[in-house]
């Protein structure tokens, strides 16, 4: 069994031992959540009270987690819903998601750098761990436990894995449809899936790493591909699990074209044209 799969005390126990920084190692002292939001007051608020239960985690005992949204040209309430919850909020006006997560790690690197956690020693980018996720998404609540356990382990950054929540229920063959693709490089059963997928929506990476990879990139869509494939180059040491999935939204009318909901859109789209051409032969 892994650390996660250990119910109750167990569990936490484990992750606690493992969060603590291996010998020669200085600990974790602060993790910062980067949302990045467009117009999404319907959904972000799940997102953010998923992120206040990680980090409530007991292994974060006396580490400072500070949650920034960046609120990238929103025209709905998403900025008001994400101060209610205590998030940073970061107004920008790229349209960009790239430009957006780049700006939400700048912003929360300014405030952890002065910032004196329990014991009073100040924050630096040698000591934060950067988490990603998106609004549509929801964490489990051991996610930043999780990844702050493998950093401890060496990990320069861990590359996560996405669950689909709400399947539309008119599209039936759609979540079959995405499963199988999506596994189909799984191994057998008890082996490690060193996968090949990358999401913002679970992905963390050590500060220095990040700085060291030069950051997310100014792009509109694959912004987090291009940021593991920079850390690739850069010599950083990657862990690509999928023990700690996260949450994602399964909605077809996508935000962002050309992302992970406009690829459910076209295998949507494909599912779709392959029943009409059986019925047409058919008939």
């Amino acid at each position: 069994m892994t650390a996660r799969e250990v119910p109750g005390t167990a569990a936490r126990t484990t992750l606690e031992a493992a969060v603590r920084a291996a010998p020669g190692t200085a600990p974790r002292r602060a993790v910062a959540v980067v949302i990045p939001a467009c117009d999404e007051q319907a959904l972000l608020p799940a997102a953010l009270d998923a992120v206040r239960v990680a980090s409530e985690h007991p292994a974060l005992d006396g580490v400072r987690v500070l949650t920034v949204v960046v609120a990238d040209r929103c025209t709905d309430d998403t900025p008001a819903r994400a101060r209610a919850a205590g998030a940073l909020v970061v107004p920008v006006g790229f349209r960009n998601v790239g430009r957006a997560r780049a700006a939400g790690v700048s912003a929360a690197l300014r405030a952890l750098g002065g910032g004196t956690p329990e014991g009073g020693v100040p924050c630096g980018p040698r000591s934060v761990w950067l988490a990603s996720t998106d609004a549509d998404s929801t964490v489990p609540p051991d996610w930043l436990a999780f990844q702050l356990a493998r950093a401890a382990e060496g990990w320069d950054a861990v590359v996560g894995t996405v669950t689909v929540d709400r399947w539309p229920a008119h599209r039936p063959r759609l979540a079959a449809r995405h499963r199988r693709l999506y596994e189909v490089s799984r191994p057998p059963a008890g082996q490690p899936w060193q996968h090949p997928h990358v999401h913002g929506a679970n992905l963390g990476v050590d500060a220095r790493a990040y700085a060291a990879a030069g950051g997310f990139p100014p792009l509109a869509l694959s912004e987090d591909h291009g940021l593991v494939d920079a850390l690739e180059r850069t010599g950083a040491r990657l862990l690509r699990t999928a023990d700690c999935p996260v949450t994602t939204s399964g909605r077809t009318r996508p935000r962002a074209r050309g992302g992970f909901g406009d690829h459910l859109a076209g295998l949507d789209r494909g599912i779709r044209a392959a029943a009409g051409a059986g019925e047409e032969a058919a008939g």
